[in-house]
């Protein structure tokens, strides 16, 4: 990104919560207890996945890489959020502004291609029960893991080093963070090619895994409507609209926000919406994906019996 004034050398100013100041004390409340939360959750799916042998399975090794990603994703952005709350002057260098905004691209692209993946896992798993050690072997899942993060470095980085912006004005974000829609907004040059290759990369790593895990999903819905006992069917479709409602949310929001012409976007509007997925949802997965599962609670069993 391209400096043109002293400001710029600095660093940018973030309005995060500060227009809002008689919402400043619940806001920093309830961020910290989602983030405390999503550690909590997370860093707990780790440890018993890497504990437990039982959970030594594909879907497991896939959930484990999904709690890594909301921990770092939360932890890219919340922490500085919290104590930009009561801060007179939220300030970040250019430097902290564009690695922040480089990691949570990654992250967030990471984790809307593992959505995909799990999904397809679980269709793997209830049509082909019978083939699924042989399809979701060690080799494929681990191959599946390496080019998600390969791919997801790859786009993210495609788009940051693609950012020649010039800044005439006050570097004043209306974000809690450095947001690459946001940057786009104060720039005094030329944005339409970075705007053009977001919308492109958001069809590829938005849309296309949504749609993707939406078919995956009416699959898995045949596969149970197909379940004689009423009381399975239950279950199953409880557990799969939970899993539907986090997926929502995170791709629904992400999409509300990138794949739109920013010409009709509110920066108000735009940073409360980035809240759903980049702090709502990372302390949802693990609640939804797996503290509900019995095999994890087992393993919470065993785990406490060992500490007894």
């Amino acid at each position: 990104m391209a400096k043109d004034n002293d400001t710029a050398e600095f660093g940018f100013f973030l309005i995060g919560i500060s227009n809002y100041p008689e919402w400043r004390d619940t806001f920093f409340t309830m961020l910290l207890i989602t983030y405390l939360c999503t550690l909590l959750g997370n860093g707990l799916i780790i440890f018993l996945i890497l504990f437990d042998p039982h959970l030594h399975t594909p879907m497991y090794f896939f959930l484990s890489n999904l709690s890594f990603l909301d921990l770092c994703y939360g932890t890219a952005s919340m922490p500085q959020a919290l104590v930009h709350c009561f801060s007179i002057h939220p300030y970040l260098s250019y430097s902290q502004c564009f690695t922040q905004m480089s990691v949570s691209l990654a992250l967030a692209t990471a984790e809307c291609l593992l959505l995909a993946v799990m999904a397809y896992d679980r269709v793997v798993a209830i049509s082909n029960p019978l083939r699924y050690s042989m399809v979701m072997n060690g080799p494929v899942c681990l191959w599946l893991a390496v080019s998600l993060w390969g791919v997801s470095v790859v786009l993210s980085a495609m788009l940051v080093l693609s950012l020649r912006l010039r800044f005439c004005g006050a570097n004043v974000i209306n974000h809690f963070v450095c947001e690459i829609l946001s940057l786009l907004k104060l720039a005094c040059s030329d944005t339409s090619v970075n705007e053009l290759m977001i919308l492109i990369t958001g069809i590829f790593t938005l849309l296309l895994p949504f749609g993707f895990v939406l078919l995956s999903y009416v699959r898995i819905a045949a596969a149970v409507l197909r379940i004689r006992s009423s009381q399975g069917k239950f279950k199953a479709f409880s557990t799969c609209g939970s899993h539907l409602t986090v997926v929502t949310i995170f791709y629904g929001t992400t999409i509300s926000m990138y794949i739109k012409p920013q010409s009709k976007s509110s920066p108000d509007q735009d940073k409360f919406i980035s809240v759903f997925y980049g702090a709502l949802t990372p302390m949802l997965n693990p609640l939804i994906y797996s503290l509900r599962n019995k095999d994890v609670k087992g393993a919470m069993r065993k785990v406490m019996a060992k500490m007894a």
